[in-house]
């Protein structure tokens, strides 16, 4: 299989078979083999008949996930990048606002540039400008900051994967925001970046607020962490602990040395235990041997850990 093409939708069902037409138009004598991998994300306006019908209509070249209830965006293309079969992965919305035509230069950049992954560059955005593209703007400064990788776009539904990539990265939560930085963690590092049309919603209304900005925020923070310590959470925690450990341990043995020090020389003295340092020096050692502890017990947990996906998928079209 060539061209493997997953699209994640939720309650889009109006637009669906003049997205599959466009599809078809497209790639028609530019790419031959293909499928259109469609995971229903719980919907609940008929989306799945539709998939159900253009399945009969366009056979093996439609593939269909339905889930019982709406898990996300991340759980879509997970099960969809499961259910991929093409050297090249190419993901995209069902809005109608990603556009099909860039699908056969994306799959160009794939196979003969050599990239791992490309990611769509909507650079003239059609959105409020208020609500999406200034924080979409500040979002992927943020983005651009923290993972090193120089993406206008981190966000952009509309990429393409070497099949390598999607088969060897984990998308659970909301991280769909971030799989090039899974895929860069991965090893997957020739990243590439492609100018792509912006277009207005035909149907329907965005499922996503403004709160994405702020979800996407924690994300990225969860995820660097992660990707930084999740591994070895002991290199974080047991050196915080045990650095507090030393501190309280050197400002409990002053608070001593000063009492007998006085005592000695006839010096005026108060009790350790009347001391706010003594007290404080006693903190910082039990605040140290707790994150101490919390990181040989992220240790444990890191080393028997099992996978997290489950999710309950209701039907399925022509996978085998």
């Amino acid at each position: 299989m060539d061209l493997s093409i997953v699209i994640s939708l939720y309650n889009e069902n109006e637009s669906l078979v003049e997205l599959v037409e466009w599809i078809g138009r497209a790639i028609d004598g530019k790419i031959p083999d293909y499928e259109i991998v469609m995971v229903d994300d719980g919907s609940t306006d008929g989306s799945w008949q539709t998939i159900s019908m253009l399945s009969e209509k366009y056979g093996s070249k439609i593939k269909g996930i339905s889930f019982r209830r709406n898990y996300g965006k991340s759980a879509a293309l997970y099960c969809g990048f499961a259910a991929a079969t093409g050297d090249v992965v190419i993901t995209m919305d069902a809005d109608l606002q990603d556009s099909p035509d860039e699908i056969p230069e994306l799959y160009r950049m794939i196979r003969e540039d050599g990239y791992d992954l490309v990611s769509g560059w909507k650079r003239h955005r059609l959105d409020n400008k208020l609500t999406k593209n200034i924080p979409s703007k500040i979002y992927n400064a943020t983005a651009r900051r923290i993972t090193g990788i120089k993406l206008h776009d981190m966000n952009c539904g509309l990429k393409a994967y070497r099949n390598e990539v999607v088969k060897n990265i984990e998308v659970y939560g909301e991280m769909h925001r971030y799989i090039p930085y899974l895929a860069k963690n991965a090893g997957f590092t020739r990243i590439g970046e492609k100018e792509v049309v912006h277009r207005k919603r035909k149907f329907g209304k965005s499922k996503f607020g403004i709160n994405r900005f702020v979800n996407g925020y924690l994300d990225l923070l969860s995820l660097w962490f992660l990707m930084t310590f999740g591994r070895k959470p002991m290199h974080l925690f047991g050196l915080i602990g045990s650095l507090l450990f030393i501190i309280g341990g050197i400002m409990v043995i002053w608070v001593i040395i000063e009492k007998v020090s006085n005592q000695i020389h006839g010096i005026d003295y108060r009790a350790v235990t009347e001391q706010p340092l003594f007290y404080l020096s006693l903190t910082a050692i039990i605040i140290g041997t707790q994150l101490f502890l919390t990181g040989f017990i992220g240790e444990l947990i890191s080393r028997n850990s099992e996978g997290r996906n489950t999710y309950n998928i209701k039907d399925r079209l022509n996978l085998e």
